[in-house]
């Protein structure tokens, strides 16, 4: 009796602790509709933390332009090297130009920035507000009639949407000059006649798809952060976790969403 006993109740526990994850993840689910929620209404009722939000811009942009600058200018010399012994099978060397233009453009400039934004800026984000959470120093902002989560999440959240687009745009100068430099080496092609090609192979649909994509990335960094940080608990080890979850779960969110974007935009390419 015993041994069927125990056979019986096995599916049951199993049954028990799959109903238990698929609650817990509903409830996540739930925790992050009503943390969304709260940043649209909060972010148009005043008052309005102009100044935090240019400080937040500041450490979001300008800190992070020199990991950018080298990041973007080795992407621009690699790729176009990668490039290179393809094209020159088939006499296409002078297409470089185009080629780097549109790929660095579309996809890299974005993605990339995003990628790294995810790994300093989340990070960051996720580690102070955790550090913040796990000292109270949140429910002593609430207590003194500041409301902690405007100046704190809505600040940051603006300011990685603001400012990833603008690195964008700044890695893609960065790219392209990294790629002149290396096509300037092996063909000689002068300046104006490399951007003339870069100027040439893009359109207006690129630049926009590549500044929607950015301001997409950048909202999810900043919401990421910000609510694994606000939300998190366990003392020091919280902190550690908030901030390791800011970072995998924002690259893995920017992945998805470039795929979307990629099919939407390709959709509007083709009508």
């Amino acid at each position: 009796m015993d041994s069927n006993e125990t056979k019986t109740d096995m599916p049951r526990s199993r049954k028990f602790v799959l109903t238990r994850r698929l609650d817990r993840m509903f409830m996540n689910l739930h925790d992050v509709y009503r943390f969304v929620a709260r940043f649209f209404r909060e972010v148009f009722v005043p008052p309005y933390e102009f100044k935090e939000v240019i400080k937040q811009c500041y450490e979001v942009g300008y800190n992070s332009l020199p990991l950018v600058s080298l990041t973007g200018f080795i992407i621009g010399i690699v790729f176009t090297n990668q490039s290179r012994p393809s094209l020159s099978e088939f006499g296409a060397t002078s297409w470089l130009p185009s080629l780097m233009a549109i790929a660095i453009i579309r996809a890299m400039a974005p993605l990339v920035t995003a990628l790294i934004a995810a790994g300093k800026v989340g990070s960051n984000i996720g580690a102070e507000l955790g550090s913040m959470k796990v000292t109270e120093q949140i429910d002593a902002m609430e207590v003194s009639a500041t409301n902690p989560f405007k100046f704190l999440v809505v600040s940051r959240v603006l300011a990685t949407t603001f400012m990833i687009p603008v690195l964008t745009m700044y890695t893609i100068f960065v790219g392209l000059i990294g790629s002149y430099v290396n096509v300037h080496q092996h063909e000689l092609t002068s300046f104006a006649t490399y951007f003339d090609q870069v100027f040439g192979a893009i359109s207006f649909l690129d630049i926009f798809s590549s500044l929607i994509k950015s301001f997409i990335f950048g909202f999810t960094i900043g919401m990421v952060g910000c609510y694994k940080g606000y939300n998190s608990s366990k003392g020091t080890e919280g902190v550690g976790k908030a901030a390791n979850a800011s970072v995998v779960t924002a690259m893995f969110l920017i992945f998805i969403e470039e795929l979307l974007s990629l099919q939407v935009i390709n959709a509007f390419r083709s009508m």
